[in-house]
């Protein structure tokens, strides 16, 4: 390694020190009710920029050119690789909306209401659902250069990292967070935003913040076990499956804004099964008897 790029190194592990640390004082008072988060960037008029919408997108875009430049290293052809991204986009956030509002039916009085996925209401079950729906699709009807299993590895390799971005825009909505807590790393939630049951307490668990570490985690496990231990396409998507969604059903059960089945928790019956699948699955594959040619 050359002096430059060690120079390069040392300053990109500086700034990120110095980054964690502004995040940390700012946490702190934020956390401590000291400061009070808005949830847009910029207002003018009427328009608001929402944090919700950009750390999403962020989020997406990071993990999309990640993902791309992976793609390359497969020697899969981008441009397909991009279309299918395009499409499972669009058809991620229909799922993911309309994920949210089936639970929610209630809140919704006008077609324009549901269309508001600026002012947050998107599931990330739903997402996974619609994107694989049309990733199986997209390669049943288009016979791209890459299999059903390539793309979902592809896709869910990244999905942490953007998960891990996205649950920031909770954080400015007030939104996410779980029952009331005590403990050193309590979060202050402004009144106007805690739930009608707990309206006499001020500090909740930082959910958000739990299930965006976990994905940060999850993240990097899959990117060290996609560089050096993958047999078979299908084993990421496993392992997302049964990672992330341990993770999501012990935080879920801290949330006070689960979404509902009957007296069931949606998040976790889902991650259960998820759980369930991504065991299985993982061992089928890893199996000495699975051909190496899977769909």
């Amino acid at each position: 390694m050359g002096k430059e790029e060690k120079m390069k190194r040392t300053l990109t592990a500086l700034l990120v020190v110095l980054g964690v640390l502004l995040l940390s004082i700012f946490l702190v008072k934020v956390f401590s009710g000291e400061i009070l988060v808005r949830r847009y960037i910029f207002r003018i008029g009427g328009f608001e920029l929402r944090w919700y919408s950009t750390l999403i997108l962020t989020g997406f875009l990071l993990s999309y050119f990640l993902a791309r430049k992976r793609a390359k290293k497969e020697g899969i052809n981008v441009e397909e690789f991009d279309e299918l991204v395009f499409y499972g986009a669009i058809f991620g956030i229909v799922g993911a909306r309309l994920y949210y509002v089936l639970f929610n039916l209630r809140y919704y009085r006008s077609f324009w209401d549901v269309l508001k996925i600026w002012e947050g209401g998107l599931a990330i079950h739903g997402a996974i659902i619609g994107a694989l729906i049309t990733g199986f699709l997209y390669i049943v009807f288009k016979r791209p250069s890459f299999s059903f299993l390539q793309a979902t590895d592809l896709f869910t390799s990244v999905l942490p990292l953007g998960q891990a971005i996205g649950r920031w825009g909770n954080f400015f909505n007030y939104e996410a967070f779980g029952v009331p807590t005590n403990l050193p790393w309590k979060m202050f939630v402004p009144e106007p935003y805690r739930p009608v049951l707990y309206r006499d307490y001020s500090f909740f668990h930082p959910t958000f913040l739990y299930e965006s570490v976990w994905d940060l985690l999850v993240f990097f496990m899959l990117s060290v076990y996609y560089r050096k231990y993958r047999k078979r396409p299908g084993e990421i998507t496993c392992l997302y499956f049964l990672l992330y969604s341990l993770g999501r059903i012990m935080i879920e059960r801290l949330r006070v804004d689960s979404l509902m089945m009957g007296n069931i928790r949606a998040a976790q019956l889902l991650s259960a099964v998820l759980i369930l699948l991504g065991f299985t699955g993982f061992l089928i594959l890893r199996s000495s008897r699975v051909s190496k040619t899977v769909f």
